[in-house]
């Protein structure tokens, strides 16, 4: 089976999405697929350096290829023309394109290159249709909508969802659609095990509580930071670490770091920037405790890593892998409020014996549950499936 998967950006700057394509591809080609990732050179909106990549050529890379195109025009919505005009002459060539993105310029005109040369294709919509997502550029999603997405949607031989939750909460505006819950997968942590606190001079007996994700809105930083406070003025003692960048909002970043500056966290906060490699693989399995307050995630790749790396997870119920994380005893689940938060971080802070206990459910679960294997060969039952329908 030829299999395209279209991606605005596979830039780990980029979080979740990107990730989920690199993880995919490869397991995919390892079980027997050929895998070909069409995406731009974008490494950031405001003003970083694209990828430095070759251009409109395959590069093999763990067993499939992808070529990355020029971000042009439009740099800021990650829109490539030459990536456009490379579908429409090639996609005949494939069985499936898998897109991933919703209401991004470069996927929803991929989505209509598809129909128009009868290549049946699945749309990944990342969160996108969950309502409080839709708030967000309220009147111009409408608009796009109307003009767009409710055609791609009512193409698509499938949608695919990552939790039984994101299908539940999700607007299809009024189209019909097949959809398919597929879990994303997490890789164990490669190396790592580094002096993550000797580097930043974290002391040994307290706890470390973990924020990796983007720095956004959505995250629930307004949630945690109070909470956190909270924690601190009762004398519980940890040390917090904020991984993270927002490579879209700049601007929300530095808000962010300011708070912290001018708070009582600031003596017991290590705050570090964009994190990959050895280096988030020696923070995940350093920390005694991640935590990811969110308002709304379709998933929350980040809290599958921190799972698989035997951390526990302190989560919101808007994370939509909570019911797994509950059952599991993974973590902790509670609501998007402060006081719920401090709570939460109360019982995990001062009680080790038990986040152990969690943290080695949470591994053991995601090892059996958000293995790239198992996951690679339920999306080739799937597009096997959705393709036969498409071509009957």
């Amino acid at each position: 089976m030829k299999i395209l998967q279209i991606v605005p950006s596979i830039s780990l700057i980029y979080g979740g999405p990107s990730q989920m394509v690199l993880g995919l591809a490869p397991a995919l080609a390892k079980a027997g697929a050929q895998v070909t990732v069409l995406t731009t050179d974008s490494n950031g909106d405001t003003g970083q350096k694209p990828l430095d990549v070759p251009l409109n050529v395959p590069i093999e890379q763990d067993g499939y290829e992808i070529i990355y195109f020029r971000c042009a025009p439009f740099r800021r919505y990650k829109f490539s023309l030459d990536l456009l005009q490379w579908l429409k002459s090639h996609a005949q060539e494939f069985d499936v394109a898998h897109i991933h993105a919703l209401f991004s310029p470069v996927s929803s005109a991929a989505a209509t290159v598809c129909r128009q040369q009868k290549l049946p294709y699945i749309l990944r919509p990342l969160g996108t249709l969950d309502p409080a997502d839709l708030q967000k550029k309220k009147l111009i999603k409408q608009v796009y909508v109307a003009l767009i997405e409710r055609q791609n949607l009512a193409g698509a031989a499938a949608v695919h969802f990552t939790s039984e939750q994101e299908a539940k909460v999700s607007d299809r505006f009024g189209v019909s659609t097949t959809d398919l819950v597929i879990p994303l997968g997490v890789v164990p942590p490669v190396g790592g095990m580094g002096n993550v606190r000797g580097q930043w001079d974290i002391p040994s007996d307290v706890p470390l509580v973990l924020f990796m994700s983007r720095i956004d809105p959505k995250k629930g930083l307004n949630i945690l930071i109070p909470a956190l406070e909270k924690l601190w003025e009762s004398d519980y003692r940890f040390h917090f670490v904020l991984a993270g960048t927002n490579p879209q909002d700049p601007g929300y970043e530095k808000k962010i770091r300011s708070q912290i500056e001018n708070s009582p966290l600031k003596s017991c906060t290590t705050i570090t920037g964009f994190v990959s490699g050895e280096l988030k693989a020696s923070l995940l399995q350093t920390a005694d405790l991640f935590v990811l307050p969110s308002y709304y995630e379709n998933f929350g790749i980040a809290v599958a890593e921190a799972m698989v790396a035997r951390t526990p997870v302190i989560i919101s119920d808007q994370v939509h892998i909570w019911p797994e994380i509950q059952d599991s005893e993974s973590g902790w689940v509670g609501a998007t409020e402060v006081e719920a938060m401090v709570e939460l971080l109360q019982v995990a802070v001062k009680d080790s014996a038990e986040r152990q206990r969690r943290g080695l459910n949470a591994q053991n679960y995601a090892l059996q549950h958000f293995s790239w294997g198992a996951i690679a060969r339920q999306t080739l039952e799937a597009y096997r499936e959705r393709c036969l329908k498409t071509e009957n």
